[in-house]
């Protein structure tokens, strides 16, 4: 397994299928003033070692304040009831996606395998946009629907540049609840931030700003094809 590892100033990843677990998409931790946001948190087998990279990093998982789930499948939101239990963080998920993780219907678990635990979203948002701050960062919600109804994208902007958590960018968008109309949108719209480094789900990490673009549009082109 790999180290967690710094992306950009204040970023890390802490989970992912080499980080943690080979079911995780990639799990980013914003680290704040005395308060920190994960972007995510793994298909829900690798809590622990999620906790012991937060610490390797040299932060407290105590000091957690949020966990933004970026959409309803279980390989972003396994160990949501954990972190939210044994933490006390408080989880933010869009409306449309957020019944699914509170249920536990339709959140793929079945295909990894997983049991979810089903966990209460505390942050609902509805618009296709709000901003948060914590720990003295701001973190910009972007509704996204395409890959689930409930998408949302985070950007931060850091020390000059613009991070960009775009998730699962390459889909796909054939699943259940999937719509390659909105999908389109949505691509255009994670293009049009014009982000300087996109850290993508599953994928990887993308800078500069031009190859964030022709990563991103090569997907929506895929769309019409």
């Amino acid at each position: 397994m790999r180290k967690p590892f710094r992306v950009w100033q204040n970023i890390y990843a802490i989970g992912g299928d080499e980080l943690t677990h080979p079911y995780d998409c990639t799990v980013y931790l914003v680290a704040g003033q005395g308060a920190h946001v994960m972007i995510d948190a793994g298909a829900g087998k690798s809590f622990d070692q999620m906790v012991k990279n937060i610490e390797a990093l040299g932060f407290r998982p105590e000091e957690l304040a949020l966990v933004i789930a970026t959409h309803r499948h279980i390989d972003h939101i396994g160990s949501l009831h954990k972190f939210r239990e044994a933490f006390g963080v408080k989880v933010v998920a869009h409306q449309l996606d957020a019944g699914a993780m509170e249920s536990g219907m339709n959140t793929g678990a079945e295909y990894y395998g997983v049991d979810y635990e089903p966990c209460q979203v505390d942050v609902r948002l509805e618009g296709a946009s709000e901003t948060l701050t914590i720990g003295g960062q701001d973190l910009h919600l972007v509704h996204i629907p395409g890959h689930t109804p409930g998408g949302l994208a985070v950007y931060v902007d850091i020390v000059g540049k613009r991070v960009l958590f775009g998730q699962d960018v390459h889909g796909p968008y054939f699943l259940p609840g999937a719509d390659k109309m909105d999908a389109a949108y949505s691509l255009q719209k994670l293009i049009d931030l014009k982000a300087d480094i996109l850290c993508e789900g599953h994928f990887g990490i993308y800078e500069p700003e031009a190859e964030v673009r022709r990563y991103i549009e090569g997907f929506l082109f895929g769309l019409y094809t």
